[in-house]
């Protein structure tokens, strides 16, 4: 995938995990440089900008090094986390890992802030409505977007994990060019694997 060379002040802000406003306030004390698009408002910074930008204030520079979305995968039956890591391991945009319990899903969360959770409601542990709550408390988190997966079908239930936190919902068994199609319109990707400028 050609990694891109110039960045809006969105994908600048997501790449470093802050709000767009800290990089439109960086940029326009010249913290962080960049240009202007002629004739416009518009604000975009070349990525060797954006990396020294990211060096001098201390933050991980491997979201635009590897330029992948990070997608984490909490099930417990391996056949579907095989599956699904398969399937996503095999576009190049994204970088998986995978755990099969809620508790690690919480610990993951923070550490490795994926783009997206792959998420089964029914865990060992605690199950996917609470790890949903977990995640959306924390408002350094709440950028990562919630994708359920389950064999359960009652509507409230859906409802309920929509009011805890989830951004969308899948049925097992899972259709994988459903489930790919979901992952690309939650990380606004284009669903086809060849990028667009």
């Amino acid at each position: 995938m050609p990694i891109k060379s110039i960045y809006t002040t969105g994908e600048a802000a997501k790449i470093c995990k802050v709000s767009q406003q800290t990089i439109i306030r960086c940029f326009d004390s010249g913290q962080l440089k960049g240009f202007r698009v002629p004739g416009s408002k518009f604000r975009r910074i070349p990525r060797a900008a954006l990396y020294r930008f990211m060096k001098e204030n201390g933050i991980p520079t491997d979201a635009l090094d590897s330029g992948k979305r990070k997608l984490l995968v909490v099930d417990d039956d391996k056949a579907v986390v095989d599956l699904i890591a398969e399937v996503l391991a095999n576009d190049s945009r994204f970088e998986v890992r995978v755990v099969n319990n809620g508790f690690e899903a919480g610990a993951q969360a923070v550490e490795y802030h994926p783009d997206l959770i792959i998420l089964d409601v029914m865990l060992p542990d605690i199950n996917g409505k609470s790890v949903c709550e977990l995640i959306r408390r924390d408002p350094t988190l709440s950028d990562i977007k919630i994708l359920c997966i389950s064999g359960m079908v009652e509507a409230d239930k859906i409802e309920e994990l929509k009011a805890a936190g989830a951004d969308d919902f899948l049925q097992k068994p899972l259709d994988v060019d459903v489930l790919m199609n979901r992952v690309c319109e939650l990380l606004e990707l284009s669903t086809t694997s060849a990028e667009e400028g």
